[in-house]
Order: C-alpha cells, then structure tokens, then sequence
C-alpha cells in the first residue's frame, strides 16, 4: 500500500496569524508546511529557537514546520496550497505576483478588512474584490472565522470557515487545516464572509469603547447585536446571503472579536475611552488594528451603496477626532426611534 502525500502548504508571512496556522497545520500530521519570513534574520531567529519569539512568545514550532526566506515565488511554485498572511495593505502585489505562477496553485489569504483605496481602484475593495480586478484567472478564496492566533497555536478548540467560489480550493484549506483542535467548515459565500471579518473589526473598537465607559453590559449586548444588523444590511448590498451572518464569519467573529481581550481592535476602543490618542492607542498594541483603518473606507462604501450604518460612521468620526468618546455614545442614543428590523 503506498503512502499518501503529504499536502505541501506555504504560508506567506511570519506574524502571529500566519505562524499560528503554520503551528495548526502541522500538527495533524497530515501537511508539510513552510512558513516564509521576508525578513531573514526574522527567518533565521524562528528557526533557530523553534519559536517566534516576536509575535508569539513561548508557544513552539513542530519540527514539521519549515522556515525560509528568499524566494517565496519560488516556493509558491513546488506547493499545493499557499496561504497570503501578510496585511490587507500587501494583498493586492501578492495576488498579481502569484497569478504569474506557470502552473496555477490555490491561493488563499487570512487578512481581513478593505484595502485602502488606492490610484485607479476608486473605494477600497476586499480581498475577492481585489482578486477579481488584479488576478481573475487566479482560484483564491478567503480563510476566516472567529479565532486568536495565541488559541490556534495552543491547540485549543477554534472552528475557521474556508470561503472560495472554487471547490477546490475549499478542499485545499479543509485537507490543510482541518484536525482535532480545528474545523474548518467550507462556505461559497465569499462575499458575506469578508464583510463579516471587515465590519466586525469596526463594531470591536465601538464594544470596546462601551466596555471602557463603563456603559455597561445592557450597552455592549445592544452594540453587538444592532452591530450585527449593520454588518447584514452592507452584506446583503454588496450580494452576500443573509445566513453568512449567523455563522462563523459573522456572529461569531463580531462576538469573539468585540468581546474577547486579546482583541486588538477592542484594545483601540479601551484606549480610547481612558483617554489615550488614537496614535497612542495604536502604538501601545505592536501589531496592526484593522479596524483602525478600514472604518472609513466601510463607512464610504456603505455610503455608496445607500446602506446606513450608524455606529460605523460613530467610529470614524471618533477615529478622525470629530467626536469625543463620549459624544460618540450620544450621538448614537440619540438618534430617533425605529423598527428593530430597519
């Protein structure tokens, strides 16, 4: 009987998410994993110490992982899966670099939110969208879900949702990442699964300025759940499907990420309510807040789509120094009444 081969999967970027998945995929013993740094003296201090010891302090690497630098197209070339964990800002050179490939390998990427618009692409875009306009031969889809890269290295218990219009590269994600201590469940909703994990950065920085108010837990249920009535309604415009939104991507991102202390885009909102600037909230987390970034350009797209949404136009308003923490609550309780359903 010959032995199945192992599934080769590169992730691209060694931050906390990509070494993460890195860790989970080798440890259902079933795929062989590369992780590329694009720093190599990064490379060479993970491999050494079997640890990223930047990004994910004391949590260690299965001999199974592989760390390198250098040629990451090259590498792309010789994988069945690769995996973009870079930041939205990067996905796009990636994308088009990647569509290059003289034989075509499923591609996916972790990093949610918009891309900030750029010359010649009119309002921010998300991941699909990007890939649609810079690499549409290119079979790509959308790892995403309700998850902590500190958890996913723990082994403890995460469920993911492997979005893609392509069979697949569903597949691809499924057979890499699926084991004991994490599910992957496949979705074709691509759309509704983006706007989950773009919208749901925003709304954590709205929960976490409740929750350093001092509002209440009254307050952070009420924010949660009519947060989650705005994430529906810019989904449902931009032509996801309602049921996206009570799954992995949707409900329970928002909850995990607007709830959990681990949350960076929460850690933006608590900062903000104890008076920190926003520059200073920033700086204090030593990794990238999404949410930070993409409120205006959520809140612009909504616009352009006729959709409202006031606790994202709150935040950026608190974002951009229009509001005080304060103010930007009453702004919101002040609004007038409405049908819950509206």
């Amino acid at each position: 009987m010959t032995q199945q081969a192992l599934h080769r999967t590169l992730v691209l970027g060694a931050g906390a998410w990509g070494t993460a998945l890195a860790i989970g995929a080798a440890r259902h013993g079933q795929t062989q994993v590369t992780l590329w740094a694009r720093d190599a003296t990064q490379a060479r201090d993970i491999a050494s110490a079997r640890e990223n010891r930047r990004y994910l302090p004391g949590l260690s690497l299965s001999p199974a992982v592989q760390v390198l630098d250098g040629d990451a197209l090259a590498l792309a070339a010789g994988a069945d899966l690769v995996i973009v964990a870079t930041p939205m800002a990067a996905l796009r050179q990636w994308l088009q670099s990647l569509s290059d490939l003289p034989v075509p390998v499923p591609v996916a990427w972790l990093c949610k939110g918009f891309e900030r618009p750029v010359a010649g692409a009119g309002i921010g875009l998300l991941g699909h969208e990007i890939a649609a306009a810079v690499a549409p031969a290119l079979k790509s889809g959308v790892l995403s879900g309700p998850s902590f890269a500190q958890e996913v290295a723990r082994g403890q218990p995460t469920a993911l949702v492997a979005a893609s219009a392509h069979a697949e590269v569903r597949d691809a994600l499924v057979q890499a990442f699926h084991g004991p201590t994490l599910r992957v469940y496949a979705n074709d909703d691509v759309a509704g699964v983006e706007v989950g994990g773009a919208v749901k950065n925003v709304l954590a920085i709205a929960t976490g300025l409740c929750d350093g108010l001092g509002l209440g837990l009254n307050a952070r249920a009420a924010l949660i759940t009519r947060g989650l009535a705005e994430m529906t309604r810019l989904g449902l415009a931009l032509g996801a499907r309602a049921d996206t939104f009570m799954g992995l991507s949707g409900l329970g991102d928002l909850v995990l990420t607007a709830t959990g202390d681990l949350s960076r885009n929460r850690q933006v909102g608590l900062q903000l309510a104890r008076g920190q600037t926003l520059v200073q909230a920033v700086s204090s987390l030593g990794h990238v807040a999404e949410g930070v970034y993409s409120a205006r350009t959520v809140a612009l797209r909504a616009r352009q789509l006729g959709v409202d949404m006031p606790i994202t136009d709150a935040v950026v308003a608190l974002l951009e120094g229009q509001l005080k923490p304060r103010e930007a609550v009453a702004a919101l309780m002040g609004r007038d009444p409405k049908v819950e359903g509206a």
